[in-house]
């Protein structure tokens, strides 16, 4: 369990990223329990086992991307667009991280498939693309698109660094969630260098084969330092950075929402207000309500006669 400040209170928090390398700096992994963050947005958004799943591995493989950029204004949003029916899946980040996201439905149910787990292919579809935006201080956001390939989000992840960013790795995502609640979330990312030996990624790759699913480690309470040296096979992992707490918050306000309705224009914001009164707006990542009232609206107007 792990205590941080967050605007001055003390939270505890069991979440945490580790980043280590493995043989001499050939590889490197990042692990993450995401537990609480999962849980806390299966609590906002009233989600479905299955669409807990879904979100919860975007979240968790967010929150891994977010650590993972190197300055405090840099931020990433992941868009997944798939055909299965919990629609559009968006998740943003930043290098804090602070992650926040959403599903179009939250109430997909869906039967297991024939292993027993969450059918999240089925669920987001495997037809549609995976689209990651970046903002880190460019003239122009990074763009990268590729489309789905199996619709469990992990496998999709590792196709879009092979092909969008030339880097082979292996992502690992898991939720584990019954009626109750989550029960463990995490992942890690594993990223081969240039000059990682064949004899090692063969090592890794049967170790792979063998590892438990992340959730299942993770609820057998091994530490993210025990899950590194499993699926690495390397007892003398260098940490590189530990400590890190994702967590799950909204940066919505008023005024943002208000921006928001004031670039409908003055035609529009009459029509509100001639066939609504007020307006109410909720926003999509912590299902927050902002209201507005007619003479909120109203000035509104008036402030755009002196734009």
């Amino acid at each position: 369990m792990c205590v941080y400040t967050l605007r001055g209170i003390k939270v505890e928090n069991e979440d945490k990223i580790v980043k280590f390398l493995a043989y001499d700096g050939k590889v490197n992994i990042v692990c993450a329990n995401t537990t609480s963050l999962v849980e806390k947005a299966r609590k906002i958004h009233d989600l479905s086992p299955v669409a807990t799943a879904a979100l919860g591995r975007t979240l968790t493989i967010g929150s891994i991307m977010g650590s993972n950029m190197k300055n405090v204004n840099d931020n990433l949003t992941i868009q997944i667009s798939g055909n299965g029916p919990i629609g559009k899946i968006i998740v943003v980040a930043n290098n804090f991280p602070k992650v926040r996201g959403y599903v179009e439905n939250a109430v997909v149910d869906l039967p297991l498939r024939e292993d027993g787990k969450l059918n999240v292919g089925e669920a987001v579809g495997k037809s549609g693309f995976l689209n990651i935006i970046k903002d880190i201080g460019l003239k122009e956001p990074y763009t990268g698109l590729v489309p789905l390939i199996s619709g469990e989000i992990a496998e999709d992840f590792a196709n879009y660094f092979a092909i969008s960013e030339q880097k082979p790795s292996v992502v690992a995502l898991g939720v584990l969630v019954d009626k109750n609640g989550v029960r463990s979330a995490g992942g890690y990312l594993l990223t081969l260098m240039p000059d990682a030996a064949e004899e090692d990624i063969q090592k890794i790759e049967e170790s792979i084969q063998k590892c438990d699913p992340i959730s299942k480690m993770l609820e057998k309470n091994m530490s993210l330092l025990d899950i590194a040296k499993k699926v690495t096979q390397d007892e003398n992992l260098e940490v590189i950075e530990e400590d890190i707490i994702p967590i799950y918050e909204c940066n919505c306000n008023k005024e943002k929402f208000e921006r928001g309705i004031l670039s409908l224009g003055r035609q529009e914001i009459e029509k509100i207000i001639a066939e609504q009164g007020e307006a109410e707006v909720v926003c999509h990542f912590c299902n927050k309500k902002y209201k507005f009232s007619e003479t909120d609206l109203k000035k509104m107007i008036i402030g755009l006669d002196y734009v």
